[in-house]
C-alpha cells in the first residue's frame, strides 16, 4: 500500500467523531479496555461508495469505468467497492483510519479524459474520504494533474458506519471536472469488516479459545451496538434503502417452485421440445434510461403488450415466451412478447427521440448467442435487428422442475445495435440479460425481472425527471434524472456540462431538430472548455 502523506488533523474533528460514534460503540469496535494501548491494528475492511450517481451516469454515457487491483463495481453502473482495508483504531480519540486496495479509472475516448483513483482512505477522525488522483486530458490540451491524498468528500460519520452521508469537496470538483460538485451531496458511504465464512464442519467439542474478553482487533467490524438510525443520511439520495433492493438490471432470480408437488420428479420434460412459457429481464442500458427521463431529453419510457418495468426507472420484463430447447445440445431459442418505447426531445408535439423495441428474441448455443428485436425509430420499422451478442456464465442448460433459468448473461452491442443506439460503439456493454423458460404447462416460473415491482401489468409510462409516484409502470421512479435521484445533470469532465450535449443519444432515433440542438450545445461546451484551458495556461 502506498505510503500516506498525512495532513495535520484537527483535534476538534477527532473529538466530534468520538461524540458521534460513542465511546461504548467504538470500544466494542476495537475490543479494547481502558488499559489497552492507543492504536490497535485493523484489517480486512471493505469500503463501498458510488462517488455521485450523476458522475457515474455521465461517464457511463460517454465512456466507461475500469475497476482493478482489488476494486470492483456493482452491476448496472453501480457503486464501487475497495477491498483489503487495513489501518488502526485509536482508543484515545475513538477514531479509525483505514486504507484500501483498488484502482478505479474513468475514461472517455470521445471526450478525451481519464481520471484514476488509487490509495482510497477513510479517516473517521477527520470525517473524510481521500484518494490519490491523476487526471489526464488525452487530447494534450492541458497537462496531467496529480494529487496525493486529495480530499474527495466530507463524511457524516455514524456509529454503524453504513450509509453515511457524504458531501463532495472543492477538490472533487477540480479533479472530476465540474465545479458544481463542490458542496453537493455525494453517494452514501459504507465501511464494514468482511465477516469470515462460517465453518461447514460441526463443532463436536469445547472450543480451545475463549469467546469473550478483550481483543486487540475487532471481531465484527465497526458496527457497534444497536443504536439510533444513522443520522445525516440524505433521504433524497440514491441510497440502498429504497423500495427496490435488487439491482434493476438483474434478470429473473433462481427458480422457486414453491407450489409444485414435493413428490414430482426433478424434471418431467423431455430433453428437447417446445417452450411452454417464459420471461426475459433486460434493462437495455441504465445510462440510456436515465437520459430519456432526465432534464435533457425530458421524455418518458412506456411499456406495452404485456411488458413491465421495475420501479425507479428499472429494468424491463418481457413475457409469454415461445420457442424451442435442447438441453442435451445446450441450445435454446425463445421469443418474448411486449414492447418498450423511449421518447424525448419534444417540440411542438413532435419528438426528436422516438425508439421502440419489440418482439425480443434470445438464442443461446453452448453459452453464446444473440439478442434481436424489431426496431421502430422515428416511424421507420426494421425487423429482427441483432442488438447484442450474448455470453452466459456457463454453457450448460439445465432444467429444474421443468424450468431453465439463466441469469447474468453479458450483453454487448453489435455493429447493427450500434446503428440503433448511435454513439454506443460495437462492443459496449449493455445491461445483463436474464431469462427463465418453462418446459411444461404446469411448470412454475420464478418471480423476477421486474414483473413484481413494475407497479402494474404494463402499458404505463414514465414522466420526465422527477416523478415521485408516476402511476402504473412509471419510469420516473424517485425523481430519476441524468444527474441521479432527485438531482440535475451535474456531471461533466474537464469544464462545462458535457453531459448536457446529449451526444450519446441514439443517432438514428434522434430527429433533425433535436440533433441540431445537440450539435449547437456541443460546440458551446467545447468553446467554453477551450477558453478555460487557455486561461489556465495563461495563469
Amino acid at each position: 500500500m502506498p505510503v500516506r502523506r498525512r495532513r495535520p488533523t484537527a483535534l476538534a474533528a477527532a473529538v466530534a467523531t468520538a461524540a458521534a460514534l460513542g465511546t461504548t460503540a467504538l470500544a466494542a469496535l476495537g475490543g479494547a479496555t481502558a488499559a489497552s494501548a492507543a492504536g490497535s491494528p485493523l484489517s480486512d475492511y471493505e469500503l463501498t461508495w458510488g462517488i455521485k450517481q450523476s458522475y457515474r451516469t455521465y461517464v457511463g454515457m460517454f465512456g466507461s469505468f475500469t475497476a482493478s487491483e482489488g476494486a470492483g463495481q456493482a452491476a448496472g453502473n453501480g457503486a464501487f467497492t475497495f477491498t483489503g482495508g487495513t489501518g488502526t483504531y485509536d482508543h484515545t480519540t475513538n477514531a479509525v483510519d483505514l486504507g484500501f486496495k483498488g484502482k478505479l479509472v474513468s475514461a472517455s475516448a470521445a471526450h478525451r479524459f481519464e481520471v484514476t483513483l488509487t490509495d482510497v482512505r477513510f479517516d473517521s477522525g477527520a470525517g473524510e474520504i481521500t484518494a490519490d488522483v491523476t487526471t489526464v486530458d488525452t487530447s494534450g490540451a492541458t497537462p496531467t494533474k496529480k494529487g496525493d491524498d486529495v480530499p474527495l468528500a466530507k463524511v457524516a460519520v455514524t456509529r454503524a458506519m453504513t450509509d453515511m452521508a457524504t458531501t463532495l469537496t472543492t477538490e472533487a470538483g477540480e479533479y472530476l471536472g465540474s465545479a458544481s460538485y463542490a458542496g453537493a451531496a455525494g453517494d452514501p458511504l459504507t465501511v464494514v469488516r468482511k465477516t469470515p465464512e462460517p465453518s461447514t464442519e460441526p463443532t463436536t467439542g469445547p472450543t480451545t479459545q475463549p469467546t469473550t474478553g478483550p481483543s486487540t482487533e475487532p471481531s465484527t467490524g465497526p458496527t457497534g451496538p444497536t443504536g439510533p438510525e444513522p443520522t445525516g443520511t440524505d433521504s433524497t439520495g440514491p441510497g440502498p434503502t429504497g423500495p427496490q433492493t435488487t439491482p434493476a438490471t438483474q434478470g429473473p432470480g433462481p427458480a422457486t417452485s414453491t407450489s409444485a408437488s414435493p413428490s414430482a420428479p426433478a424434471s418431467t420434460a423431455p430433453t428437447r421440445g417446445e417452450i411452454a412459457d417464459g420471461t426475459l429481464g433486460w434493462g437495455v442500458k441504465e445510462s440510456f434510461r436515465a437520459y430519456v427521463v432526465g432534464n435533457i431529453a425530458k421524455g418518458r419510457v412506456t411499456v406495452s403488450g404485456g411488458a413491465t418495468q421495475a420501479a425507479g426507472n428499472g429494468a424491463f420484463t418481457f413475457k409469454d415466451a415461445t420457442g424451442t430447447y435442447d438441453t442435451d445440445a445446450d441450445r435454446l431459442t425463445a421469443a418474448f412478447k411486449g414492447a418498450v418505447n423511449f421518447k424525448g426531445h419534444e417540440s411542438g408535439g413532435t419528438y426528436g427521440l422516438d425508439l421502440t423495441l419489440s418482439n425480443l428474441k434470445a438464442t443461446l448455443d453452448g453459452g453464446t448467442g444473440k439478442l434481436t428485436a424489431d426496431v421502430n425509430s422515428l416511424g421507420t420499422r426494421t425487423e429482427g435487428v441483432v442488438l447484442a451478442d450474448l455470453e452466459a456464465k456457463s454453457g450448460d442448460l439445465k432444467a429444474d422442475k421443468d424450468v431453465i433459468t439463466v441469469d447474468g448473461i453479458a450483453a454487448t452491442v453489435t455493429d447493427a445495435g450500434a446503428k440503433v443506439f448511435g454513439n454506443y460503439p460495437a462492443g459496449t456493454a449493455l445491461d445483463p440479460v436474464g431469462l427463465s423458460v418453462a418446459l411444461s404447462d404446469d411448470a412454475q416460473l420464478p418471480d423476477g425481472g421486474g414483473s413484481d415491482t413494475s407497479g402494474g401489468t404494463g402499458g404505463g409510462s414514465g414522466t420526465a425527471g422527477g416523478s415521485t409516484g408516476g402511476g402504473t409502470g412509471t419510469a420516473g421512479g424517485t425523481g430519476s434524472t441524468v444527474g441521479g435521484t432527485g438531482t440535475t445533470t451535474g456531471g461533466s469532465i474537464g469544464g462545462g456540462s458535457l453531459a448536457s450535449t446529449g451526444s450519446d443519444i441514439p443517432g438514428p432515433a434522434l430527429g433533425a431538430a433535436a440533433g441540431a440542438a445537440v450539435a449547437v450545445g456541443a460546440g458551446a461546451v467545447y468553446a467554453t472548455r477551450r477558453r478555460r484551458t487557455q486561461a489556465r495556461s495563461a495563469g
